[in-house]
């Protein structure tokens, strides 16, 4: 079944397929991966391998884009050889790929402080790979969206590359090249801060939760970032460490109070409510919003109707359009929203439409957003 995926214009504006090579013990899921790929017109399938050990050896003839590189191997496993790849290709997008255990979920994260570009969480069994939908849509979109972000960097590797054959592209590109109309700051000091990310996620939050303890003193902080359970836990986790302060999975029903640091648990929506005047965590297993669950939205929209105009919202790195409606939500209660710019995104989906739909007082790279909190909620007119 060929999903219809939509075909960013910049994968015509390349002439060429992007170069993808699979690498996974598993003959199944390899030829299952390899028909995906062959079936999209502008993805090429350029090796198909059994371990690291032949990735490694095999990067130059191949010459990929993308690798798809499984965690556990005989020989040498993803997490061993993802630096030798990179260190022949620095320019290599690398997506591990995994089982949802709390060993590969951790080993993932790894993975991308190691420089790879994303993960994606196999179904357990051969099985349910074979029947998910969703898996199948994740995967291309994956391979597709990193892929064409290094290329349009100027990072193309051309040799032996095949051209585009003439297809017919569906376009939803939603960033025109138009200047971002921004809004005016908050004139008073917000007093809830909620984040949404997916793709590239968890290290934009390291690098912005881990610098706004004055922000986190002050006000609750509540996140929503695309994961599979399991990954959740371990994110809380590592953030906790890195913030030195209580990161941890939103309980249902739990009171939402400054210090602390709520993470949507993988695989449900977290939002929040009011009970007897007193804001709590709300986690439940209904359907996914935006193909995603978690989902930004149901944070975003809540937040607004608990808390109105003392909400800043920030959308972060990640592929797609989960938290546009949500900010669109909190803007009109009065909130405000920030979101990361394009350079320093991983993929600038998420950010990008709340940034060109005009609901941002400020679109800034990464390493600026935590300073850029600090002030405001602080009370100073950053």
């Amino acid at each position: 079944m060929n999903l219809a995926v939509a075909t960013p214009p910049s994968a015509a504006a390349l002439k060429r397929r992007l170069r993808v090579m699979v690498v996974d013990d598993a003959i199944v899921v390899r030829g299952l991966f390899a028909r995906w790929i062959e079936a999209e017109p502008d993805l090429e399938l350029v090796a198909s391998l059994r371990t690291g050990r032949e990735a490694v050896n095999q990067l130059e003839r191949a010459n990929p884009d993308v690798v798809v590189l499984d965690v556990e191997m005989p020989e040498l496993d993803g997490i061993a050889a993802l630096p030798l790849l990179l260190e022949k290709k620095k320019d290599l997008v690398v997506i591990m790929a995994s089982t949802v255990t709390r060993r590969n979920a951790e080993i993932s994260l790894r993975a991308l402080s190691l420089g790879a570009a994303d993960y994606i969480p196999k179904p357990e069994t051969q099985r349910e790979v074979t029947g998910s939908a969703d898996f199948h849509r994740d995967l291309i979109e994956k391979i597709r969206q990193l892929g064409l972000r290094a290329c349009r960097l100027g990072l193309p590797h051309l040799h032996g590359a095949t051209p585009v054959k003439a297809a017919t592209y569906h376009h939803t590109h939603a960033h025109p090249d138009v200047p971002v109309v921004l809004r005016a700051m908050p004139l008073t000091a917000p007093r809830v801060l909620v984040v949404g990310a997916s793709t590239g996620g968890p290290q934009a939050l390291n690098r912005v939760i881990g610098n706004i303890a004055a922000v986190v003193e002050r006000a609750p902080v509540l996140i929503t970032q695309h994961m599979p359970p399991t990954f959740t836990a371990i994110m809380a986790e590592h953030l906790a460490r890195i913030a030195h302060c209580p990161v941890h999975e939103g309980q249902n029903g739990e009171e939402v109070n400054a210090g602390t640091v709520y993470i949507a648990p993988g695989g449900k929506h977290m939002s929040v409510t009011r009970r007897d005047g007193i804001a709590v965590i709300a986690v439940e297993d209904g359907p996914p919003v935006n193909f995603c669950k978690p989902a930004v939205d149901p944070l975003f929209t809540s937040a607004a109707q608990v808390w109105g105009g003392k909400v800043l919202a920030l959308v972060l790195t990640g592929m797609g359009a989960d938290g546009l409606a949500g900010a669109k939500d909190i803007v009109a209660a009065g909130g405000h929203a920030l979101a990361q710019d394009e350079p320093t995104s991983v993929v600038w989906g998420m950010p990008g439409q709340v940034a060109h739909a005009g609901l941002c007082s400020a679109v800034l790279p990464v390493d600026d957003i935590a300073g850029k909190l600090n002030r405001l909620f602080a009370g100073e007119r950053a």
